[in-house]
């Protein structure tokens, strides 16, 4: 193949592949965001939900927080949002069970949900620390 063949044959390579890679940004763009939902809590986690039966946003841990503001987890809209339900998707265990608080440095205890549970709180309760424990 001659040099001019070869350049054609290149142009028209980079041309479909630049095509093909333009359609492809189009098919991965993301669309509307879901919900979460019980089934997003990852088996070892605990999960926390601003919506009832665990719905909206979720945020998560597998170890004890002090503070969901500025700890290792940034739960986001805490601050703002009452949490509504939860799923302890724990392991049978030792620390088991966890126990979830309104104020940091486990502070102002709320309540307890065991191991393998999930459902609504009952009040209106903005959380900001939880830890692993025993027992309910």
């Amino acid at each position: 193949m001659s040099r001019t063949g070869m350049r054609s044959a290149l142009r028209a390579s980079l041309a479909a592949g630049t095509a093909a890679a333009a359609f492809a940004v189009v098919l991965v763009a993301p669309g509307t965001a879901q919900a979460a939902s019980y089934d997003d809590c990852p088996p070892g986690d605990v999960c926390f939900y601003n919506g009832a039966n665990g719905s909206g946003k979720m945020c998560k841990w597998d170890g004890d927080d002090p503070d969901w503001r500025n700890g290792a987890v940034y739960c986001r809209w805490a601050a703002t949002d009452n949490v509504r339900s939860v799923y302890n998707n724990g392991k049978k265990g030792v620390y088991q069970d966890v126990v979830y608080y309104s104020g940091k440095d486990y502070t102002n205890r709320i309540g307890c949900t065991k191991v393998g549970k999930k459902g609504n709180l009952t009040g209106t309760y903005r959380l900001r620390s939880h830890k692993w424990v025993t027992s309910c």
